[in-house]
């Protein structure tokens, strides 16, 4: 399923499509998922699962930040991955129960994560302690996803550098 959702878009993904491609009768699949939706929250969840990121604890900001942001290349070098996120992103917008489904299953584990690179930082002193965590959690995500999702610009070693000085720069400022 994983394939065809890259590969077609959950838009034109059908649940008679699913049960050809896995050799059984459509009643197969609508006995483990009653909806379209409902199969994609649990095949997104279930590769969340698998690719929760590890949180770096490096012992420095800097250090925490470089490596989260390796983990998120990471999850995001599968090009599949990629087209699933921006395809369900653009669905989001028009399914309110997909994004807060989705909300639950991938933006919060993953802020989750990212907060604990704060709050290590924080309990370390290099961070204030009334630091804006909602921001420094969109300062800390935002920039790489969107390179990596929507640009497709090259992110190697010295992209990754920069930005973790920047990210590292502007946490200090919210």
């Amino acid at each position: 399923m994983f394939d065809q959702l890259a590969e077609i878009g959950y838009a034109r993904m059908s649940m008679d499509a699913v049960a050809r491609r896995a050799g059984v009768g459509k009643a197969a699949v609508y006995r483990r998922w009653p909806s379209k939706q409902a199969m994609l929250i649990d095949l997104v969840e279930a590769a969340i699962l698998r690719n929760l990121p590890e949180v770096p604890d490096t012992g420095s900001l800097a250090g925490d930040v470089r490596g989260f942001l390796d983990v998120i290349v990471g999850q995001a070098a599968d090009p599949r991955v990629r087209r699933i996120a921006l395809d369900v992103l653009v669905e989001t917008t028009r399914i309110p129960e997909l994004a807060a489904a989705l909300h639950d299953v991938v933006d919060r584990p993953r802020r989750t994560a990212a907060a604990l690179v704060l709050t290590r930082a924080i309990a370390r002193g290099e961070l204030p302690a009334d630091v804006d965590l909602e921001l420094g959690l969109d300062v800390l995500i935002s920039p790489l996803l969107l390179r990596l999702l929507r640009t497709g610009e090259q992110v190697d070693d010295a992209y990754l550098t920069r930005l973790t000085k920047v990210i590292v720069t502007g946490l200090g400022a919210v």
